[in-house]
Protein backbone atom coordinates (compact mmCIF):
# COMPACT_ATOMS: atom_id res chain seq x y z
CA UNK A 1 0.00 0.00 0.00
CA UNK A 2 1.35 3.40 -0.93
CA UNK A 3 1.93 5.93 1.82
CA UNK A 4 0.41 9.36 1.58
CA UNK A 5 2.49 12.51 1.35
CA UNK A 6 1.25 13.41 4.83
CA UNK A 7 2.84 10.47 6.62
CA UNK A 8 5.66 9.59 4.24
CA UNK A 9 8.11 11.53 6.44
CA UNK A 10 7.21 9.45 9.51
CA UNK A 11 8.01 5.95 8.29
CA UNK A 12 10.08 3.34 10.09
CA UNK A 13 13.13 1.81 8.43
CA UNK A 14 11.16 -1.36 7.71
CA UNK A 15 8.38 0.63 6.02
CA UNK A 16 10.94 2.56 3.97
CA UNK A 17 12.57 -0.68 2.84
CA UNK A 18 9.15 -2.06 1.89
CA UNK A 19 8.55 1.10 -0.13
CA UNK A 20 11.86 0.64 -1.96
CA UNK A 21 10.94 -2.92 -2.87
CA UNK A 22 7.49 -1.90 -4.04
CA UNK A 23 8.99 0.94 -6.11
CA UNK A 24 6.81 3.46 -4.27
CA UNK A 25 7.70 6.72 -6.03
CA UNK A 26 6.97 8.92 -3.00
CA UNK A 27 9.11 6.86 -0.67
CA UNK A 28 11.96 6.48 -3.17
CA UNK A 29 12.06 10.24 -3.80
CA UNK A 30 11.79 11.15 -0.10
CA UNK A 31 14.21 8.61 1.35
CA UNK A 32 16.43 7.04 -1.30
CA UNK A 33 17.28 10.31 -3.03
CA UNK A 34 17.20 12.16 0.29
CA UNK A 35 19.81 9.84 1.82
CA UNK A 36 21.84 9.93 -1.38
CA UNK A 37 21.89 13.74 -1.33
CA UNK A 38 23.21 13.70 2.23
CA UNK A 39 25.96 11.30 1.16
CA UNK A 40 26.75 13.23 -2.01
CA UNK A 41 27.15 16.51 -0.11
CA UNK A 42 29.56 14.82 2.33
CA UNK A 43 31.74 13.19 -0.31
CA UNK A 44 31.53 16.04 -2.80
CA UNK A 45 33.20 18.29 -0.24
CA UNK A 46 35.88 15.67 0.25
CA UNK A 47 36.48 14.56 -3.35
CA UNK A 48 35.05 17.38 -5.54
CA UNK A 49 32.77 14.85 -7.24
CA UNK A 50 30.83 17.39 -9.28
CA UNK A 51 33.97 18.23 -11.25
CA UNK A 52 34.66 14.64 -12.25
CA UNK A 53 33.09 13.06 -15.37
CA UNK A 54 30.27 10.64 -14.65
CA UNK A 55 30.18 11.55 -10.96
CA UNK A 56 27.35 14.06 -10.87
CA UNK A 57 24.60 13.34 -8.36
CA UNK A 58 22.15 11.56 -10.65
CA UNK A 59 24.78 9.36 -12.30
CA UNK A 60 25.88 8.03 -8.91
CA UNK A 61 22.38 7.83 -7.39
CA UNK A 62 21.01 5.94 -10.38
CA UNK A 63 23.91 3.49 -10.37
CA UNK A 64 23.43 2.97 -6.63
CA UNK A 65 19.70 2.32 -7.02
CA UNK A 66 20.18 -0.18 -9.85
CA UNK A 67 22.84 -2.03 -7.85
CA UNK A 68 20.46 -2.34 -4.91
CA UNK A 69 17.38 -3.31 -6.91
CA UNK A 70 19.34 -6.02 -8.69
CA UNK A 71 19.40 -7.89 -5.36
CA UNK A 72 15.93 -6.76 -4.27
CA UNK A 73 17.48 -4.48 -1.63
CA UNK A 74 18.57 -7.52 0.38
CA UNK A 75 21.79 -5.74 1.37
CA UNK A 76 19.69 -3.25 3.33
CA UNK A 77 17.74 -5.99 5.05
CA UNK A 78 20.95 -7.82 6.03
CA UNK A 79 22.56 -4.80 7.71
CA UNK A 80 23.43 -4.96 11.41
CA UNK A 81 20.35 -4.42 13.61
CA UNK A 82 22.14 -1.60 15.42
CA UNK A 83 22.73 0.33 12.17
CA UNK A 84 20.02 2.63 10.86
CA UNK A 85 18.97 2.50 7.23
CA UNK A 86 20.24 6.03 6.65
CA UNK A 87 23.68 5.24 8.07
CA UNK A 88 23.99 2.09 5.97
CA UNK A 89 22.98 3.89 2.78
CA UNK A 90 25.37 6.79 3.35
CA UNK A 91 28.21 4.33 3.96
CA UNK A 92 27.18 2.29 0.92
CA UNK A 93 27.24 5.42 -1.20
CA UNK A 94 30.80 6.04 0.01
CA UNK A 95 31.93 2.63 -1.26
CA UNK A 96 30.36 3.37 -4.64
CA UNK A 97 32.21 6.70 -4.77
CA UNK A 98 35.53 5.07 -3.86
CA UNK A 99 35.06 2.39 -6.53
CA UNK A 100 34.31 5.05 -9.14
CA UNK A 101 37.34 7.11 -8.11
CA UNK A 102 39.55 4.05 -8.27
CA UNK A 103 38.39 3.33 -11.82
CA UNK A 104 38.85 6.91 -12.93
CA UNK A 105 42.21 6.79 -14.70
CA UNK A 106 42.37 10.39 -15.68
CA UNK A 107 40.65 13.15 -13.78
CA UNK A 108 39.69 16.32 -15.48
CA UNK A 109 37.82 19.32 -14.15
CA UNK A 110 34.39 19.76 -15.62
CA UNK A 111 33.88 23.15 -17.15
CA UNK A 112 32.26 25.21 -14.44
CA UNK A 113 29.16 27.28 -14.89
CA UNK A 114 31.22 30.45 -14.62
CA UNK A 115 33.55 29.29 -17.42
CA UNK A 116 30.58 28.47 -19.61
CA UNK A 117 29.19 31.91 -18.95
CA UNK A 118 32.58 33.41 -19.82
CA UNK A 119 32.57 31.62 -23.15
CA UNK A 120 29.04 32.65 -24.07
CA UNK A 121 28.93 34.89 -27.13
CA UNK A 122 26.37 37.18 -25.57
CA UNK A 123 27.85 38.45 -22.32
CA UNK A 124 26.03 40.62 -19.84
CA UNK A 125 28.82 42.69 -18.29
CA UNK A 126 27.16 45.73 -16.80
CA UNK A 127 29.31 48.84 -16.26
CA UNK A 128 26.62 51.49 -15.89
CA UNK A 129 24.33 51.89 -12.86
CA UNK A 130 21.40 53.08 -14.96
CA UNK A 131 21.82 50.25 -17.42
CA UNK A 132 22.33 47.77 -14.58
CA UNK A 133 18.97 48.73 -13.11
CA UNK A 134 17.27 48.40 -16.51
CA UNK A 135 18.98 45.09 -17.09
CA UNK A 136 17.83 43.65 -13.78
CA UNK A 137 14.31 44.81 -14.57
CA UNK A 138 14.44 43.00 -17.90
CA UNK A 139 15.64 39.78 -16.28
CA UNK A 140 12.71 40.09 -13.86
CA UNK A 141 10.36 40.59 -16.81
CA UNK A 142 11.72 37.49 -18.54
CA UNK A 143 11.24 35.49 -15.37
CA UNK A 144 7.64 36.63 -14.87
CA UNK A 145 6.70 36.23 -18.53
CA UNK A 146 8.26 32.93 -19.49
CA UNK A 147 8.76 30.99 -16.28
CA UNK A 148 6.64 32.46 -13.49
CA UNK A 149 8.21 34.33 -10.61
CA UNK A 150 8.56 31.35 -8.27
CA UNK A 151 9.72 28.65 -10.69
CA UNK A 152 13.14 27.08 -10.34
CA UNK A 153 14.28 28.59 -13.65
CA UNK A 154 13.33 32.09 -12.46
CA UNK A 155 15.14 31.58 -9.19
CA UNK A 156 18.31 30.51 -11.03
CA UNK A 157 18.22 33.53 -13.36
CA UNK A 158 17.62 35.93 -10.49
CA UNK A 159 20.39 34.42 -8.38
CA UNK A 160 22.85 34.53 -11.28
CA UNK A 161 22.19 37.91 -12.85
CA UNK A 162 20.61 39.94 -10.06
CA UNK A 163 21.96 38.59 -6.78
CA UNK A 164 25.40 37.55 -8.05
CA UNK A 165 25.51 33.94 -6.81
CA UNK A 166 27.84 31.42 -8.42
CA UNK A 167 26.73 28.12 -9.92
CA UNK A 168 27.99 25.99 -7.05
CA UNK A 169 26.25 28.21 -4.50
CA UNK A 170 22.97 28.00 -6.41
CA UNK A 171 23.21 24.20 -6.64
CA UNK A 172 23.78 23.96 -2.88
CA UNK A 173 20.85 26.24 -2.03
CA UNK A 174 18.41 24.53 -4.42
CA UNK A 175 19.52 21.00 -3.53
CA UNK A 176 20.43 20.03 -7.08
CA UNK A 177 23.74 19.21 -8.76
CA UNK A 178 25.86 21.90 -10.36
CA UNK A 179 25.65 20.18 -13.78
CA UNK A 180 21.85 20.47 -13.44
CA UNK A 181 22.16 24.21 -12.81
CA UNK A 182 24.52 24.52 -15.78
CA UNK A 183 22.14 22.62 -18.04
CA UNK A 184 19.19 24.79 -17.03
CA UNK A 185 21.28 27.92 -17.55
CA UNK A 186 22.39 26.84 -21.02
CA UNK A 187 18.85 25.91 -22.01
CA UNK A 188 17.40 29.21 -20.80
CA UNK A 189 20.13 31.23 -22.51
CA UNK A 190 19.61 29.38 -25.79
CA UNK A 191 15.82 29.21 -25.76
CA UNK A 192 14.76 32.48 -24.11
CA UNK A 193 17.30 34.99 -22.80
CA UNK A 194 19.59 35.42 -25.82
CA UNK A 195 16.74 35.43 -28.39
CA UNK A 196 14.85 37.92 -26.20
CA UNK A 197 17.69 40.42 -26.15
CA UNK A 198 18.50 39.92 -29.81
CA UNK A 199 14.88 40.43 -30.76
CA UNK A 200 14.07 43.50 -28.71
CA UNK A 201 17.32 45.35 -28.16
CA UNK A 202 20.12 46.76 -30.30
CA UNK A 203 23.43 44.94 -29.81
CA UNK A 204 26.92 46.24 -30.45
CA UNK A 205 29.65 44.51 -32.45
CA UNK A 206 30.42 42.26 -29.48
CA UNK A 207 26.84 41.08 -29.20
CA UNK A 208 26.26 43.03 -25.99
CA UNK A 209 22.89 44.72 -25.49
CA UNK A 210 23.20 48.49 -25.65
CA UNK A 211 20.62 50.98 -24.38
CA UNK A 212 17.02 49.86 -24.57
CA UNK A 213 16.28 51.08 -28.06
CA UNK A 214 13.80 49.38 -30.33
CA UNK A 215 15.09 47.37 -33.22
CA UNK A 216 14.85 49.13 -36.56
CA UNK A 217 13.89 47.19 -39.65
CA UNK A 218 16.36 49.38 -41.53
CA UNK A 219 17.73 52.92 -41.32
CA UNK A 220 14.91 54.42 -43.36
CA UNK A 221 11.99 52.66 -41.71
CA UNK A 222 10.15 53.79 -38.62
CA UNK A 223 10.98 52.07 -35.37
CA UNK A 224 9.10 48.88 -34.70
CA UNK A 225 6.94 49.08 -31.61
CA UNK A 226 7.88 46.37 -29.20
CA UNK A 227 5.00 43.91 -29.06
CA UNK A 228 3.16 43.53 -25.82
CA UNK A 229 4.72 40.71 -23.81
CA UNK A 230 1.29 39.72 -22.55
CA UNK A 231 -0.13 39.60 -26.06
CA UNK A 232 2.87 37.64 -27.29
CA UNK A 233 2.50 35.18 -24.44
CA UNK A 234 -1.23 34.83 -25.09
CA UNK A 235 -0.44 33.95 -28.70
CA UNK A 236 2.03 31.30 -27.54
CA UNK A 237 -0.55 29.90 -25.10
CA UNK A 238 -3.23 29.69 -27.80
CA UNK A 239 -0.82 28.01 -30.19
CA UNK A 240 0.32 25.47 -27.59
CA UNK A 241 -3.25 24.83 -26.43
CA UNK A 242 -4.19 24.06 -30.01
CA UNK A 243 -1.34 21.57 -30.25
CA UNK A 244 -2.20 20.04 -26.87
CA UNK A 245 -5.89 19.56 -27.59
CA UNK A 246 -6.68 15.85 -27.73
CA UNK A 247 -3.06 14.88 -27.14
CA UNK A 248 -2.88 14.46 -23.37
CA UNK A 249 -1.80 11.06 -22.06
CA UNK A 250 -4.34 9.63 -19.57
CA UNK A 251 -3.12 9.54 -15.96
CA UNK A 252 -3.78 5.82 -15.75
CA UNK A 253 -3.45 3.34 -18.62
CA UNK A 254 -4.46 -0.29 -18.19
CA UNK A 255 -5.42 -0.98 -21.79
CA UNK A 256 -4.46 0.31 -25.23
CA UNK A 257 -6.55 0.92 -28.28
CA UNK A 258 -5.44 -0.41 -31.62
CA UNK A 259 -2.23 1.22 -32.86
CA UNK A 260 -1.50 2.89 -29.49
CA UNK A 261 1.96 2.52 -27.91
CA UNK A 262 2.80 2.84 -24.20
CA UNK A 263 5.96 4.99 -23.77
CA UNK A 264 7.69 4.50 -20.41
CA UNK A 265 10.89 5.36 -18.58
CA UNK A 266 13.34 2.49 -18.24
CA UNK A 267 16.96 1.76 -17.40
CA UNK A 268 19.67 0.56 -19.75
CA UNK A 269 19.76 -2.85 -18.07
CA UNK A 270 16.08 -3.38 -18.86
CA UNK A 271 15.11 -4.19 -15.28
CA UNK A 272 11.41 -3.37 -15.55
CA UNK A 273 10.58 -3.90 -11.89
CA UNK A 274 8.48 -0.94 -10.84
CA UNK A 275 6.26 1.94 -11.87
CA UNK A 276 5.31 2.35 -15.52
CA UNK A 277 8.10 -0.06 -16.53
CA UNK A 278 6.42 -2.86 -14.59
CA UNK A 279 3.08 -2.10 -16.25
CA UNK A 280 4.80 -2.13 -19.64
CA UNK A 281 6.29 -5.56 -18.87
CA UNK A 282 3.10 -7.11 -17.48
CA UNK A 283 0.61 -5.65 -19.96
CA UNK A 284 2.28 -4.26 -23.07
CA UNK A 285 5.11 -6.56 -24.06
CA UNK A 286 8.19 -4.87 -22.57
CA UNK A 287 11.05 -7.38 -22.41
CA UNK A 288 13.28 -7.86 -19.37
CA UNK A 289 16.85 -7.06 -20.37
CA UNK A 290 15.82 -4.63 -23.10
CA UNK A 291 15.97 -1.04 -21.92
CA UNK A 292 15.69 0.89 -25.17
CA UNK A 293 13.18 1.28 -27.98
CA UNK A 294 10.12 -0.50 -29.31
CA UNK A 295 9.11 -3.80 -27.72
CA UNK A 296 5.65 -5.28 -28.04
CA UNK A 297 3.16 -2.43 -27.69
CA UNK A 298 5.54 -0.32 -25.64
CA UNK A 299 8.54 1.94 -26.18
CA UNK A 300 11.32 2.28 -23.59
CA UNK A 301 13.27 5.51 -22.98
CA UNK A 302 16.18 5.10 -20.50
CA UNK A 303 16.14 7.64 -17.65
CA UNK A 304 18.36 6.00 -15.02
CA UNK A 305 21.88 6.66 -16.32
CA UNK A 306 22.64 10.19 -15.07
CA UNK A 307 21.37 13.72 -15.62
CA UNK A 308 18.88 14.87 -18.22
CA UNK A 309 21.66 15.41 -20.76
CA UNK A 310 22.01 11.60 -20.90
CA UNK A 311 18.28 11.21 -21.60
CA UNK A 312 18.06 13.71 -24.45
CA UNK A 313 19.56 11.45 -27.20
CA UNK A 314 17.05 8.70 -26.42
CA UNK A 315 14.14 11.18 -26.50
CA UNK A 316 15.38 12.49 -29.86
CA UNK A 317 15.56 8.93 -31.19
CA UNK A 318 12.02 8.31 -29.97
CA UNK A 319 10.66 11.44 -31.67
CA UNK A 320 12.36 10.43 -34.92
CA UNK A 321 10.86 6.94 -34.61
CA UNK A 322 7.37 8.36 -34.00
CA UNK A 323 7.65 10.55 -37.10
CA UNK A 324 8.54 7.50 -39.18
CA UNK A 325 5.53 5.56 -37.83
CA UNK A 326 2.62 7.94 -38.24
CA UNK A 327 0.23 4.99 -38.21
CA UNK A 328 0.90 4.61 -34.47
CA UNK A 329 -0.07 6.86 -31.55
CA UNK A 330 2.52 7.12 -28.78
CA UNK A 331 1.25 7.75 -25.23
CA UNK A 332 4.17 9.22 -23.30
CA UNK A 333 3.96 8.67 -19.55
CA UNK A 334 5.77 11.07 -17.13
CA UNK A 335 9.10 9.37 -17.79
CA UNK A 336 11.90 10.14 -15.35
CA UNK A 337 9.54 11.69 -12.79
CA UNK A 338 9.15 8.64 -10.59
CA UNK A 339 11.95 6.32 -9.56
CA UNK A 340 14.52 8.31 -11.60
CA UNK A 341 13.97 11.28 -9.26
CA UNK A 342 13.43 14.12 -11.76
CA UNK A 343 10.61 16.66 -11.93
CA UNK A 344 8.43 17.50 -14.96
CA UNK A 345 10.26 20.81 -15.40
CA UNK A 346 13.48 18.83 -15.86
CA UNK A 347 12.13 16.32 -18.39
CA UNK A 348 9.40 18.16 -20.31
CA UNK A 349 11.80 20.48 -22.22
CA UNK A 350 13.38 17.39 -23.78
CA UNK A 351 10.06 16.84 -25.57
CA UNK A 352 9.76 20.34 -27.02
CA UNK A 353 10.19 19.02 -30.57
CA UNK A 354 7.39 16.53 -29.94
CA UNK A 355 4.83 19.33 -29.64
CA UNK A 356 4.46 19.45 -33.42
CA UNK A 357 4.30 15.67 -33.88
CA UNK A 358 0.61 14.82 -34.04
CA UNK A 359 0.95 11.16 -33.08
CA UNK A 360 2.82 11.88 -29.83
CA UNK A 361 0.72 12.49 -26.72
CA UNK A 362 2.31 13.99 -23.62
CA UNK A 363 1.26 13.95 -19.95
CA UNK A 364 -0.53 17.03 -18.62
CA UNK A 365 2.44 17.85 -16.35
CA UNK A 366 4.72 18.09 -19.42
CA UNK A 367 2.29 20.30 -21.34
CA UNK A 368 2.08 22.66 -18.38
CA UNK A 369 5.86 23.13 -18.44
CA UNK A 370 6.05 23.49 -22.22
CA UNK A 371 3.30 26.11 -22.27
Amino acid sequence: MKKTDKNVAQLTDDEILEGFRNADEHIVKEYFYGYCRVAYCIYDRRYDLQYKPGMDFYSLAHEYYLALIKHDFRQLEDRKPSMSLKTWMVNGFRFLVLDKLKGLKKERLMESLEERMGNTRLKFDVHDDEFAEDFRGTIDEICRTYYGRDSRNSIILQMLFVEGFKGKEIAAQLGISQPAVTERYNRMMHDVVVPYFKRYFVTNKYGLPTRYEKFMEDECSYSMARPSVGANRDFIFRDMDKKRKGRVTPEWIDDLQENQVFVFGSNLAGMHGGGAARIARLRFGAVMGNGVGMQGRSYAIPTMQGGTETIRPYVNDFIAYAKEHSELTFLVTPIGCGIAGFEPEDIAPLFENACNVENIWLPESFWEVLI
